[in-house]
């Protein structure tokens, strides 16, 4: 196995690496336009009102936690090379093999995305808005650390670009309740207060890049997902989101096969 990855890696060895740097282009160019536009007006909207909006983000943000993503893509990870080391025919093999890549493929996405993230804010140190001097815009401190002065990006949006935009890779179909979703979850930090609009804008982009960059190293190792020339990279196989149909009427006749009338009982 290890010799066919190396194969397929060598196919693009002459091929540049594609960043989809145009990504974090039109996320900073939003980013500019939220600081200047957005974010006191609306920031300082959700801080002096209780509005429907703030109980709605308060019942919606915990879907940006990145524990309870890395737990279950964890779980489905050990589940899936349970099943291959038990599998006793080779399509079961292959389904539990590409599951285990899936769950590769969620945790190193939000794993990296995590890290880069938490740099940023480090970095950076904008205050929140509840922390805010007065000075809104430039109220930075660099590498102080704290809860106060971690507000740009959103970890919570980053983790929530990042998972979001995983799903639509995998299922390109449902790519528009995708982003409905993003936008929900993501700004719910703005809602609760915890955010600047800017701050959310940042964290969804950071997490969408940082999915669509694991996906092109996979897709050049051979990995899950395979290279589109100028677009996103593709599924390998194509993922199931459809329970198969159940034929009824072979079941019937398979009882009925199975359990035939006794002789001697009248029918009913």
């Amino acid at each position: 196995m290890l010799q066919v990855l190396k194969r397929r890696s060598l196919r693009y060895t002459n091929r540049p690496l594609n960043l989809h740097l145009n990504w974090l282009f039109i996320g900073a160019n939003l980013v500019f336009l939220s600081v200047f536009l957005f974010d006191q007006p609306v920031s300082g909207y959700f801080l002096k009102n209780d509005s429907l909006l703030k109980w709605v983000g308060a019942c919606i943000t915990e879907a940006g936690n990145s524990a309870w993503i890395l737990m279950a893509s964890l779980v489905l990870l050990l589940e899936a090379l349970r099943h291959f080391r038990v599998a006793t025919t080779r399509s079961t093999r292959f389904n539990a093999y590409f599951l285990a890549k899936l769950a590769v493929f969620l945790i190193s996405t939000v794993s990296f995305s995590g890290i880069a993230v938490n740099i940023i804010k480090y970095a950076i140190g904008r205050a929140r808005p509840a922390f805010q001097d007065g000075v809104w815009l430039f109220d930075l401190s660099p590498l102080k650390g704290g809860y106060q002065y971690m507000s740009f990006p959103s970890g919570h949006a980053t983790t929530i670009g990042a998972i979001m935009m995983a799903i639509a890779l995998l299922a390109p179909s449902r790519k528009l309740l995708c982003l409905m979703l993003a936008l929900w979850f993501g700004f719910s930090r703005v809602m609760i207060g915890a955010h600047f609009p800017s701050d959310v804008i940042a964290g969804l982009t950071l997490g969408a890049w940082s999915s669509i960059l694991i996906a092109t190293l996979m897709a050049r190792a051979g990995l899950l997902f395979k290279e589109n020339a100028g677009d996103l990279p593709a599924l390998r196989r194509r993922l199931r989101l459809t329970l198969p149909r159940r034929d009824w009427r072979a079941d019937t006749q398979a009882e009925t096969t199975i359990n035939p009338a006794e002789p001697g009982v009248a029918a009913a």
